[in-house]
């Protein structure tokens, strides 16, 4: 167990390496009186799981060794109130958000860049950091890994500082569930089915009479994240019933 290291064990992420190594090998079709049908080259699909995640890895025989490892869930109400503690937040300006959302133009750069995000607010959780500092200063002076990150994953979030990293998070978390409907897949799966009823038309009606009244960008990434972290619990409708207007 002692000599078991980061390189005998598959570490991935389902949404960002499993998800488009799926959907890249997916096609679909559309018969007359039929929903979308999908297709799915699963010869290649395998091919392709066999050749970025096993090949080159060790045996190991070795009883108890744990040899699949996902990435756990977080705390994120936690790490965002230790990060506000700790660092001044700001929300990122109507300019920044368009042009970090135009920069990062495929699910794949989306996810790489939350990623990233979330490994900053750990950090920025327990050390604290200048609000005012560079977000790729910080990845390049304190944590020495801006060499491992794609240049152009760092040029859009090279508009940011450590102020903005809960925003950011907000807009990236946002980002990845639209793809995913361009993607056809379902964000919030596994929500209770209470949760996931159609709006009537007197509802959509209220709602666009909401939204015309003026800017409500913020608004939307705010409620975006209180759907992510409060009604994706275990047992959410008994802390937020679903008929509450």
């Amino acid at each position: 167990m002692a000599e078991l290291t980061e390189q005998h064990v598959i570490c991935y992420e389902v949404e960002k390496d499993l998800l488009p190594l799926v959907l890249s090998n997916c096609q679909y079709s559309l018969e007359r009186g039929h929903e979308t049908i999908s297709h799915y080259d699963l010869p290649r699909i395998q091919q392709q799981i066999l050749t970025r995640f096993l090949q080159g890895k060790p045996l190991i025989t070795c009883t108890g060794i744990p040899t699949l490892v996902n990435t756990q869930e977080r705390d994120y109400e936690t790490i965002f109130n230790a990060v506000k503690g700790r660092v001044h937040q700001k929300p990122l300006s109507s300019l920044t958000r368009n042009a970090v959302s135009r920069e990062l133009n495929s699910f794949s750069e989306v996810c790489e860049a939350f990623k990233i995000v979330e490994l900053l607010l750990g950090f920025l959780s327990v050390t604290g950091g200048d609000p005012m500092m560079k977000l790729v200063t910080y990845l390049q002076d304190v944590l020495k890994m801006a060499d491992r990150i794609d240049h152009h994953i760092l040029q859009a979030l090279g508009r940011c500082t450590l102020r903005h990293c809960v925003s950011l998070w907000q807009l990236l978390s946002s980002l990845k569930s639209e793809n995913m409907l361009r993607l056809r897949r379902e964000p919030f799966s596994g929500y209770s089915a209470k949760y996931l009823k159609p709006l009537t038309e007197k509802d959509k009606t209220e709602l666009k009479g909401f939204m015309s009244i003026g800017n409500v960008d913020q608004w939307l990434l705010e409620m975006h994240e209180f759907l992510l972290l409060r009604l994706g619990r275990p047992r959410a409708t008994d802390d937020f019933n679903p008929s509450w207007g």
